[in-house]
């Protein structure tokens, strides 16, 4: 039987296949906040296009899109989905980011803190408040999605139903590593869900198949 795979022995197999990936998209970290909470449950290209109806009118702000009327501002992100649902949440984000001075003042706080504090804002997931903690805030955390889950459990590296806080903390526990590690990982992560590691798997094309559990047990 073949030895298991290490979490590090993926990334290295990820980088050779893919490359460096540059995440994650956005100009300033508050676009990359902005990008966070437009992302849920949405296409990159169809966020790319609700940030640039907000900087077309001038709203890519943290004030202006606090103190916009919902309507106005659910029109303009409109195209990343549920757009009266996200224009709150985005809202909600913007005053707690104005409340507490700005990226300045957040900067400061403890990784921990600033995590509790971004979990605290209405509509803000584990998820999204770890991408804006590792793409806008460069902390080392590592961020849980549905194609970590699938990637990794087909490997036999996790079940695929551990919670997101178990599966976050095998992951920096196994890579102990720092934000630019885990910024190309969690990007790797997606290129290679998204060309390989599909919900049908394409084996053929894969770069760890020689290593995926659950092709060795296929009868």
């Amino acid at each position: 039987m073949k030895r298991q795979v290490s979490l590090r022995a993926v990334y290295r197999r990820l980088h050779r296949r893919y490359g460096p990936q540059h995440w994650w998209p956005g100009d300033t970290a508050f676009e990359v906040l902005v990008g966070a909470v437009l992302t849920q449950n949405a296409a990159w290209a169809n966020v790319e296009r609700a940030i640039g109806n907000l900087a077309v009118a001038g709203c890519l702000d943290a004030r202006r899109i606090a103190e916009m009327p919902p309507a106005g501002l659910a029109e303009l992100v409109r195209p990343s989905g549920y757009f009266n649902v996200k224009a709150g949440r985005l809202q909600n984000l913007c005053r707690w980011y104005l409340e507490k001075g700005g990226m300045d003042s957040l900067c400061r706080l403890p990784t921990d803190a600033l995590r509790r504090e971004i979990l605290a804002v209405n509509g803000v997931g584990q998820e999204t408040a770890d991408d804006i903690l590792l793409y806008a805030f460069a902390r080392p955390v590592f961020v849980i999605d549905a194609y970590t889950r699938r990637i990794f459990s087909r490997l036999g590296l996790c079940r695929g139903d551990e919670s997101y806080e178990a599966l976050r903390h095998v992951f920096e526990h196994g890579l102990r590593g720092d934000a630019p590690l885990y910024n190309e990982y969690h990007a790797l992560i997606v290129r290679h869900a998204k060309v390989a590691c599909k919900r049908k798997p394409l084996c053929d094309s894969c770069c760890l198949v020689d290593v995926c559990a659950q092709v060795r047990n296929v009868p």
